[in-house]
């Protein structure tokens, strides 16, 4: 190989590679953690390097030049290429000891993982657990995360995955809301009122599935794109809403409504990279977690349950 050759700066290649992924200067720069002149400067300085422009501005966005679109697919891989050798070099640490990534959607890492992350804490104080609570897939090979929490079950080969746990998803509404509006007393809920999503429409068909019947899009009065934000409306009375059950078992003021429809399921998978599977404190990690997830409710705090009618002696 002539090494004289690859005189390149991959810090370069991938400020031009995130900002061409990302579509702006600013987005490229908060997602590496960088001051938005310094990415530019980076992305010049590799122009200069190459003798080429790779980019145009057009109004406020970065369109890449047909030289740009050449170049983008070679520094894709070159950035996969860089990401299988972290990954390689991370599955190699033997050390129970450094930082370790859980991703998991906002829910669970509010309700469910905090007493896990402190099991694993006292387990191994020398492991930093860092919760990337996020409703968006994470994406195990960019490193942006180590471990991921899924409700779905990962196709990718690279990955390993273990199903540890199958939970359920039911309609709630707070004990105000069923004060104003009633007990919903059959599936027709035309008239309910509904906290909304960031997927109506999909939530709607969810729970047709089941035998829901008579939704709109006019039954969601209040919508979030936060889970947690749409837990809280729930729980003050502004509509009812769907959750795991662990969750609103949890939930003071919170009761089930239409119990008789079936169970919308709610799958656990624990998934890792299989390059990362081979590092001590990823697999202990890892394993916490699964051992946490199964048991039943991974949740410390249940709602009371009805008392027991008093007895005779109690009543006297």
């Amino acid at each position: 190989m002539n090494w004289e050759a690859v005189d390149f700066d991959w810090n370069e290649a991938r400020a031009f590679l995130v900002t061409a992924l990302e579509g702006s200067l600013s987005a490229a720069a908060r997602h590496l953690k960088q001051t938005q002149p310094t990415l530019s400067r980076k992305v010049a300085s590799l122009e200069r390097h190459l003798g080429v422009t790779l980019f145009e501005r057009v109004g406020k966005r970065l369109v890449l030049t047909e030289t740009g679109i050449g170049l983008l697919d070679h520094v894709r891989a070159m950035g996969e290429a860089a990401g299988l050798v972290a990954l390689g070099a991370t599955g190699r640490s033997q050390a129970i000891v450094g930082q370790v990534r859980i991703s998991a959607g906002e829910v669970v890492a509010a309700y469910l993982l905090p007493p896990m992350v402190e099991r694993i804490r006292e387990a191994h104080p020398e492991i930093d657990v860092h919760v990337v609570a996020s409703n968006r897939l994470s994406d195990l090979l960019r490193r942006e995360a180590d471990i991921a929490i899924r409700h779905v079950r990962p196709e990718q080969p690279d990955l390993v995955a273990r199903k540890v746990r199958d939970s359920s998803a039911h309609l709630y509404a707070a004990k105000r809301y069923v004060r104003r509006h009633g007990r919903p007393s059959s599936v027709d809920l035309t008239g309910a009122v509904f906290v909304g999503a960031d997927d109506n429409p999909r939530f709607i068909e969810v729970l047709e599935q089941i035998g829901v019947q008579g939704l709109s899009l006019e039954n969601f009065k209040s919508t979030t794109d936060s889970h947690l934000v749409g837990w809280e409306f729930v729980r003050r009375g502004l509509g009812i809403g769907a959750m795991i059950r662990e969750v609103a078992d949890a939930t003071p003021g919170i009761e089930q409504v239409l119990s008789k429809l079936p169970p919308i399921p709610v799958p656990f998978w624990l998934c890792t990279h299989r390059e990362l599977y081979t590092s001590r404190r990823i697999r202990v990690t890892f394993d916490l977690l699964a051992e946490a997830l199964s048991v039943d409710p991974p949740v410390g705090r249940r709602r009371a349950t009805r008392a027991s009618p008093p007895t005779r002696k109690a009543r006297a």
